[in-house]
């Protein structure tokens, strides 16, 4: 069983470019303070780092 990570949306993507609000719905976070659990991929760790800023990830 591959490990999963709970990440939540912590700000608002107004504001944001389309790119990244693009990666957040990617994600399934289309709201603030919506949580989802997502497998630890190399794909979905790469699109936490480019909003890190707006999420939060817990292990």
């Amino acid at each position: 069983m591959s490990a999963e990570l709970k990440i939540t949306l912590v700000r608002s993507a107004i504001g944001q470019s389309e790119k990244m609000k693009g990666r957040l719905l990617g994600m399934g976070l289309t709201k603030r303070e919506k949580t989802v659990t997502l497998q630890d991929t190399p794909e979905i760790r790469g699109m936490i780092a480019k909003v890190a800023h707006l999420v939060r990830v817990e292990e």
